[in-house]
């Protein structure tokens, strides 16, 4: 600290502080761990800081016309265990040298005895100025509290900063700066790891409701609404309840991690839970318990939130109001949004409680309802009971939601939100806010569900008919889509029950299309999607496709085109659904390649005709044409390959390979070609030499150590001894920016293979942070296929570098080729599937041998 000496008054002031300060802290903690509530940890830190900078100030001999002021959470009176400590100095006058001297030494004292603060030196003008231009400024000042100081300045700066505050124009920007945050977080309380502060749900959406309040007047907690009728009682109590689960759980976690963690991330949540009392039940653990309750109350607070913004609107807007247009006996248009004519409606008529949603897409003019229509939808939902349920007038308003050309999701969404989705379908409340405990998915089961729905939602508009073409297609063609919002609705429903959620779902959707009138066929289609939702991803991602046996038993289990493309279409949607990070262009090939395949051979053609070897090889043929190639230049190389290499790769690889090769079919150097993939979402590499000992090992150590995640390897041999492998990279932290790093996998992977070096284990890194949280205890089998050829090679683990490496190394050892990889990497967990030969692997003593050593080598 600059200019102090030991007998300078702050020095000593620093020492007391520091100690006053930590001893403080101890005994607020003490006293809310032996009884937790919020306010007096809140309110008494605040007050122990109050005492703390007030002191300060004094010894630091800072002059009385200057004024020391709280803003913020602070200013409020709240301070959690880890919160900065925001404040404004406030002045009458720009601050001379001596005076900034003073505030210089101030803040340091401030910092020294263990405040993290965040300040700013203004007069009353500069704060003005500052605040007309910065609403994040102008909401600081509005909680602005004196702590010491010239009362008069601050009573002028309050006095100023009311007279200027617009409060229509504050309202508007709370409501936009609410929108920008809610978009940051994906517009969804309930991502796994959610922001108790930030995200939709969390403290900032009730804190924001507290500033507009204040701002307009309105009342200055909870109560003070009730009594305006801005909410209601009841509302008022879950609002209290809300507020405290949602400070609970941010101060734990501030004394959990020691730091300004609002983030509940899969690191603290087990510990969590244990800290607050939450206990596991039979079927979760006390993590997903404790999360299953964030998420409700998150909802509440949105819910509340919607329901008090459009108050506050009427009330800061009162001109606003327009004369109502009547729609029918129950229901009004006011303002763009439906409201119920009379209190009662929903009381009088149940069934309005789904023809609102219905209204909402019939009227596109309608933007959604009034704070009058949603409060009673929210306190007359439990009308929705089994009496409900069996009214034919419900179950055909029902399905005319479901069938609905326009706003399905949206009213899926609100029904869901409001508590009507819930009651209407008993079973959709077992997975309500829900948890997903694999890291393969990152929404909550409802919401996935309703991700899903979207998703065929989007299949079916020109609009998006550009992102999803053959989808787009497929679906306008295909009668009575709704069908697959149903199979959507229950693919998952059944999860966390215990057993097979395909199987235990079928009996939900079964008895739900009974009850509703589907027919014979339709009913039957919607209950085979559900019981096979999973079985195309899995043919797709984990069998060998060029097999003509694989295709045609999965063309036995589809039986027709119309359950393929309805298959298809809800296998693409649901693997969409799961989270950003899990779908590729990849996975997109392999489901279309299947889809195509399975097309041709359920219309008549033959398995070599479905797989389409000799459409590939004319389609081949006419891209070598294309790029100048003359005829016959081909027949050289391909005379080495079988009908294998064929109906494994494309038309595009097969080009691409025979443009590369053609002219060198038998060169003693080895040759390697990267490009960057169509959709330009990884690099394919192509890999010809002769082949050599542990060439697999040496490929995916080299590709290890570039950090590249391997999607897909396909592994062949010439018939002239020759290797020519393929492989789909990805790097999921590069992006696109793929094209700098082509020529440095040519020129480094060539002299590799020229020099036939020792293979080198790529850099081993920690697993990620997710896997210590999720554990995937590691799966392997090892069969052989029915034709008793080869043998396939399943494996299920946690992700981590080099996994790939370690595998093939095993399986290197003991002799085992390699001849097909399909690498499935879903979030944090691996699901691989390898076409294997030799290495003794008829001897059941020899599998067991690799089985245990790949297991013990998968183990994180």
């Amino acid at each position: 600290m600059q200019n102090l000496t030991a007998s300078d008054p702050l020095v000593q002031a620093i020492a007391d502080e520091r100690q006053q300060l930590a001893t403080g802290h101890a005994h607020l903690r003490a006293t809310y761990e032996a009884r937790p509530l919020t306010s007096p940890l809140l309110h008494g830190r605040s007050k122990l800081v109050d005492g703390v900078t007030s002191r300060l100030w004094k010894a630091a001999g800072i002059p009385g016309d200057a004024a020391l002021v709280a803003v913020g959470g602070y200013g409020r009176g709240e301070l959690f265990p880890c919160s900065d400590v925001d404040l404004l100095i406030l002045l009458p006058a720009p601050p001379d040298a001596e005076l900034q001297r003073q505030l210089s030494a101030l803040v340091g004292a401030l910092w020294d005895v263990g405040l993290d603060i965040g300040h700013s030196v203004r007069t009353v003008e500069e704060c003005l100025d500052t605040a007309l231009g910065d609403i994040t400024v102008q909401t600081t000042l509005l909680e602005a509290r004196l702590l010491t100081g010239n009362t008069q300045l601050f009573a002028e700066f309050a006095t100023r900063y009311r007279e200027q505050l617009d409060v229509r124009a504050f309202f508007k920007a709370k409501q936009l700066e609410q929108e920008q945050r809610y978009a940051k977080y994906h517009d969804t309380p309930y991502e796994l790891e959610p922001n108790c502060k930030e995200s939709p749900g969390g403290l900032r959406d009730l804190q924001m409701l507290g500033w507009i309040a204040r701002a307009a007047g309105l009342g200055r907690n909870w109560r003070e609404l009730a009594r305006r009728r801005l909410i209601t009682g009841g509302e008022a109590s879950d609002l209290r309840n809300v507020e405290r689960f949602l400070q609970h759980v941010r101060i734990r976690l501030h004394y959990l991690t020691g730091r300004a963690e609002d983030r509940l991330l899969f690191d603290h949540q087990e510990r969590l839970a244990a800290i607050m009392g939450i206990e596991a039940t039979a079927a979760k653990r006390a993590s997903e318990v404790m999360m299953q309750r964030y998420y409700l109350t998150a909802k509440t607070v949105t819910q509340i939130n919607g329901i008090l913004l459009q108050n506050y609107g009427t009330e800061i807007f009162p001109g606003r109001n327009s004369p109502a247009i009547v729609i029918n006996a129950r229901f009004q248009a006011v303002r763009e949004l439906l409201d119920i004519r009379h209190d009662n409606t929903f009381e009088r008529t149940p069934s309005a409680l789904l023809e609102c949603f219905l209204l909402l897409q019939q009227r596109s003019e309608l933007k959604g309802m009034t704070a009058r229509t949603l409060r009673a939808l929210w306190l007359n939902r439990k009308r929705v009971n089994a009496a409900f349920r069996a009214d034919p007038v419900n179950r055909e308003l029902f399905m005319e939601i479901l069938r609905h050309k326009h706003g399905v999701l949206h009213a899926f969404r609100r029904m869901n939100q409001y508590g009507i989705l819930s009651r209407y379908l008993p079973s959709w409340r077992k997975i309500l806010c829900q948890m997903q405990h694999d890291l393969f998915h990152a929404y909550t089961v409802d919401q996935h569900i309703l991700m899903v729905m979207r998703n065929v939602r989007r299949f079916t508009m020109g609009e998006h008919a550009h992102e999803y073409p053959l989808m787009t297609r497929l679906i306008l063609g295909f009668d009575r889509h709704w069908l697959l919002y149903i199979a959507a609705l229950f693919h998952d429903i059944a999860k966390g029950r215990g057993g097979d959620h395909s199987k235990l779902g079928m009996a939900d959707a079964r008895e739900f299309c009974r009850d509703h009138a589907l027919n014979e066929d339709d009913t039957s289609l919607v209950v085979w999607l559900v019981e096979h939702h999973l079985t195309m991803s899995h043919v797709a991602q984990k069998e060998d496709t060029s097999d003509p046996e694989i295709i045609g038993k999965f063309a036995n289990i589809v039986g027709s085109e119309r359950y393929l493309t309805a298959l298809y279409l809800l296998t693409h949607a649901d693997i969409r659904g799961t989270s950003p990070k899990v779908w590729n262009g990849w996975k997109g090939k392999l489901l279309e390649d299947l889809f195509f395949a399975t097309q041709r051979l359920l219309r008549g053609a033959t398995p070599q005709q479905a797989l389409g070897l000799d459409d590939r090889q004319e389609n081949a043929r006419h891209l070598l044409r294309y790029h100048g190639l003359r005829q016959g230049v081909e027949d050289a190389l391909w005379a080495k390959l079988d009908a294998v290499y064929f109906m494994r790769h494309s038309p595009e690889e097969i080009a691409w390979h025979t443009r590369v090769l053609y002219f060198r079919p038998e060169g003693d150097t080895p040759v390697v070609k990267a490009r960057v993939s169509d959709d330009e979402d990884g690099v394919q590499v192509m890999v010809y030499a002769r082949d050599q000992k542990d060439l697999f090992v040496r490929l995916t150590g080299f590709f290890g150590r570039l950090g590249f995640s391997i999607l897909d390897a396909k592994v062949h041999t010439t018939r002239h001894g020759f290797a020519l492998d393929s492989f789909v990279l990805q790097d999921s932290g590069r992006g696109s920016s793929y094209r700098d790093i082509v020529a440095l996998i040519e020129h480094e992977l060539s002299n590799l293979l020229s020099n036939q070096t020792e293979p080198q284990r790529p850099t081993s890194g920690r697993p990620s942070r997710q896997v210590k949280h999720f554990p995937v205890t590691p799966q392997v089998s090892l069969r052989a296929d029915e034709a008793g050829r080869h043998y396939i090679l399943s494996l299920t683990a946690s992700d981590r570098p080099g996994l790939l490496f370690d595998v093939a190394e095993v399986l290197a050892k003991y002799g085992v080729c390699v001849e097909t990889a399909k690498i499935a990497t879903l979030g944090e967990r691996v699901e691989d599937t390898f076409l294997l030969t030799g290495g003794g692997l008829s001897q059941d003593a020899q599998v067991l041998r690799v089985e245990r050593e790949l297991i013990e080598r998968l183990q994180v």
